[in-house]
């Protein structure tokens, strides 16, 4: 039977994820996880032939709850699910191994084509975001300026739009206050924005925090 876990925080998110698959796929058997830890301690405790992952979970970033999965379960195909636009994370999930990456605003019917298409091997990808890989592997990337920031960089601009202070985002990724200071002086330098009010302007701004 096929096994599918479905990782996000949201229990509406959750049931209507499921009622999908149930009547697209039929019989499955599902597991549900609300926070980034639960959704890794499943992977650790079973294969799965399906993860369908937030980007957004509480506790652990979902990319590093996605660079976990994948390196646990090399063959348990993930899609990444967001509110975010695709431009803005969709090629970072996929260089971290992801199946595919799937606005939540997608109707139904592109979820399944995506689940299909993951599940048998494949990688679900849409004609803009097929456009935008060609074009980042051709030459030199116009990506906006978060784009180039490391995962970690990105996780602490996520949490300095949220209004976290450098003690409570140590706190939740687990680091210390210095190498924070150090990411967020990284993050700032490198996208020309020098207080945390232009950060986090410029990550609501581009659908980075939610």
């Amino acid at each position: 039977m096929t096994r599918v876990l479905i990782a996000d925080d949201h229990e509406v998110v959750r049931r209507g994820l499921r009622q999908i698959l149930e009547d697209a796929l039929g019989k499955l058997k599902i597991w549900e996880a609300k926070t980034a830890q639960e959704a890794i301690d499943l992977a650790i405790k079973q294969p799965f032939d399906l993860v369908l992952l937030d980007i957004n979970m509480p506790g652990r970033s979902g990319l590093e709850v996605l660079q976990e999965i994948t390196r646990l379960r090399a063959r348990t195909a993930v899609l990444v699910l967001s509110v975010a636009p695709e431009e803005d994370y969709a090629i970072r999930c996929l260089k971290l191994g992801a199946a595919g990456y799937l606005s939540k605003r997608s109707a139904s019917d592109e979820l399944v084509a995506a689940v299909n298409k993951a599940m048998a091997g494949g990688k679900y990808v849409t004609p803009a975001l097929a456009e935008k890989l060609a074009i980042a592997m051709s030459g030199p990337s116009a990506d906006e300026p978060h784009g180039a920031l490391s995962n970690r960089e990105l996780e602490v601009l996520k949490l300095i739009a949220v209004g976290k202070t450098i003690k409570e985002i140590a706190r939740e990724l687990v680091l210390s206050e210095k190498t924070v200071a150090t990411y967020r002086a990284r993050l700032s330098e490198k996208m020309g924005l020098a207080t945390n009010v232009e950060l986090a302007r410029y990550a609501i701004q581009h659908h980075l925090a939610e």
